[in-house]
């Protein structure tokens, strides 16, 4: 039986989504099933999830996935090379899953894999170091460094998001060697993070037109499960969630900060850790604080990453080397069926119950405390404060349909 994976955040959910998941079944034939690695209450470049995730789960459930399983924080709201390799490495440990399917603007699979084996190379860390010490950016030199190896065509895929994530993926496949195939299905419509709304938009322009109070256009341009359980969410007075809502929060976590704080956010060692201290101190709004401590050097995105994990006061030690379990946040009757499956070959437990962590490692109990700090931060976020009780992941089960 042929199980794909599907790694992503749907945030929000919407019609490009739905071709992907039903490509997928085209190419793999329909009785394929679909699992999803999706993260959780906080996005990968350093934002809220507008819907928390098990609505986020179950919306994608009825959009035609089987089985939906947490990519747990650290991963989530890491680098796309982090967010890859969890998004992998959970579905690696299901013991079912046989195809990583993907979006890509290009859909070259061939030219994907070839860019991904020379980042592994032996050959790339010397070109990149040697373009490194021009000032340029990690993503320019990294791209430059691929031109001189592999000829510009290749490298040109560097420029391109989709494509990004999906060298990534097959990076990880590299790294884990654990036989699952990849499938690059081309992506076609708007562009990642594209601002216009039309016909066929990206999940960016819908989050902007909800910041906007544009909910019409933005309702329309959703999947029509997504734009159901997104009027049930708004209505419980849990969604739109924006990181708006807790700015002044987040800028009282960084002033109590200190340089050495800092410091361990600052993977660089470049001096970026004493740009967020000294500015801190001063920025009276996230904005200001990214467009002061901004250089050529830092995408928005990692700035934006790093302001996030202060204020959910994450560290390097809180990642472990791998995920310690897999939490199921939706399933319908083939993903339960896979999940009994998986009871029998998951390299790791299988968490339905969150009472159930207890009973499992201290690294994966640690881990679930750091998901239960991080909701309760997020749920503060709620447009209404009445919804955002503590303990929400304690009480949240699975969605089973």
């Amino acid at each position: 039986m042929k199980v794909a994976g599907i790694i992503a955040e749907y945030n929000l959910l919407h019609r490009g989504h739905l071709r992907q998941i039903a490509q997928t079944r085209e190419r793999l034939g329909p009785g394929c099933a679909v699992v999803c690695a999706m993260s959780g209450n906080f996005a990968q470049r350093g934002d809220f999830a507008a819907v928390r995730k098990h609505a986020r789960a179950e919306a994608a459930l009825r959009s035609g996935a089987d089985l939906v399983l947490e990519l747990p924080l650290p991963w989530a709201v890491s680098s796309a090379e982090g967010f890859a390799d969890g998004g992998v490495q959970v579905l690696a440990a299901t013991g079912v899953v046989t195809h990583l399917s993907f979006g890509s603007e290009s859909g070259d699979l061939p030219a994907l894999r070839r860019v991904a084996g020379c980042l592994c190379g032996g050959e790339f860390p010397p070109v990149l170091r040697e373009e490194m010490a021009s000032g340029s950016s990690f993503a320019a030199a990294r791209q430059r460094a691929v031109a001189k190896l592999l000829g510009g065509e290749d490298a040109e895929l560097l420029r391109r998001p989709n494509d990004i994530l999906g060298i990534e993926y097959c990076k990880s496949l590299l790294r884990l060697d654990c036989g699952i195939e990849p499938v690059a299905v081309r992506r076609t419509g708007a562009e990642h993070d594209a601002p216009a709304m039309g016909a066929e938009v990206s999940a960016s322009a819908i989050r902007q037109a909800l910041r906007r109070g544009e909910q019409a256009e933005a309702l329309a341009a959703m999947a029509p499960a997504m734009r159901q359980i997104f009027l049930r969410e708004s209505a419980a007075g849990r969604a739109p969630v924006f990181a708006q809502t807790c700015e002044r929060a987040m800028l009282a976590r960084l002033r109590f900060m200190t340089r050495e704080d800092f410091a361990a956010l600052d993977e660089s060692g470049e001096g970026l850790g004493n740009r967020f201290y000294e500015m801190s101190r001063t920025a009276a709004s996230l904005p200001e604080l990214l467009s002061a401590v901004k250089t050529k050097r830092y995408a928005f995105a990692r700035l934006r990453r790093m302001v996030l994990w202060a204020y959910l006061g994450l560290t390097r030690a809180d990642v472990p080397r791998t995920p310690p379990y897999l939490r199921v946040l939706a399933a319908n009757p083939a993903g339960c069926a896979l999940l009994a499956r998986m009871r029998g070959c998951a390299a790791v437990p299988v968490l339905t119950k969150p009472a159930d962590v207890r009973l499992l490692s201290q690294s994966a109990r640690e881990l679930f405390a750091l998901e239960v700090r991080a909701t309760d931060l997020y749920t503060l976020a709620y447009p209404e404060l009445g919804a955002a009780a503590s303990g929400a992941e304690w009480r949240a089960g699975p969605v089973i349909l």
